[in-house]
């Protein structure tokens, strides 16, 4: 699979441009700030009804009587009781897009998914005891479960679009286009890993070190889909990404600019043990 690292084809955004004015930005990011508050409020509130009442039993109008506001208002931030447990997924979206779409030029695209997806671990960790409480109650409700998915299934959409847009136009030798296919392979896989260490970690309770081991999973994706998927797509199959050779005092080294820079430093390190 071969990456364009520059911002070829940024992501889609799924919101209006930042405002300019100083002003109106500090009034947006306090009206987000106020919205996101709002959301937690009802969610806790449902939290604590579905736990205490059951989920079937609880009704809209109870869970926005709890939080101590009308029925409008809690369909103003939620368009039912399933999404009302999950009040940050739309702000982490945000925060996810904003990753990639300032990614620096050099970075791996793949990368930049990770880092765009540790912003739903961050969300997670923010929050261990409730996050850990709402996964047992997904597990015993599949209509949470299901609004679970769905709100995956956003961030694996996006992840998708970016990949999408950063494939190297001149490395194409395939008459099927499968660039879509492997974009969304290569995406599901980054959220996989993460589900999977998320898991673990919401059934341990939330404790260990999640950041270390999001890391070493990601490291397992980025060697699988960096390079692996795209073997058969360089312009000479089976040529090296890098080369080093050694002259003296000098080590020069050559290599392609989407080779992978733990590979280069391998090639490198190579070139070096063979003085």
């Amino acid at each position: 699979m071969q990456y364009v690292r520059g911002m070829s084809q940024p992501a889609k955004s799924m919101r209006r441009q930042a405002p300019s004015d100083p002003l109106e930005r500090t009034a947006g990011s306090r009206a987000a700030a106020q919205r996101l508050k709002m959301r937690r409020e009802l969610a806790a509130a449902a939290m604590e009804l579905f736990a205490t009442k059951g989920y079937e039993a609880t009704t809209v109008d109870e869970i926005a009587a709890a939080a101590g506001v009308a029925r409008r208002t809690f369909f103003r931030h939620f368009r039912s009781k399933e999404e009302a447990i999950f009040p940050d997924h739309d702000d982490t979206l945000v925060r996810a897009e904003a990753v990639l779409n300032a990614a620096p030029p050099h970075e791996h695209p793949l990368d930049t998914v990770c880092r765009g997806i540790k912003e739903v671990m961050k969300m997670y960790a923010a929050r261990p005891e409730i996050s850990v409480a709402r996964y047992k109650l997904t597990r015993e409700v599949p209509t949470l479960r299901e609004a679970e998915i769905a709100s995956v299934a956003r961030y694996e959409r996006l992840f998708t679009r970016y990949l999408l847009g950063h494939f190297d136009e001149h490395a194409h030798h395939d008459a099927a286009n499968d660039d879509p296919l492997l974009a969304e392979v290569a995406a599901s896989a980054v959220v996989t890993a993460h589900n999977h260490v998320l898991r673990r970690w919401l059934r341990a309770d939330g404790k260990g070190d999640v950041e270390a081991q999001l890391d070493h999973a990601f490291a397992i994706v980025r060697r699988t889909f960096g390079t692996g998927i795209g073997a058969g797509r360089t312009p000479q199959a089976g040529a090296p990404h890098a080369t080093a050779a050694t002259s003296g005092d000098v080590l020069v080294t050559v290599a392609r600019t989407d080779a992978p820079l733990d590979e280069i430093m391998r090639t490198i390190q190579g070139a070096l043990q063979e003085q």
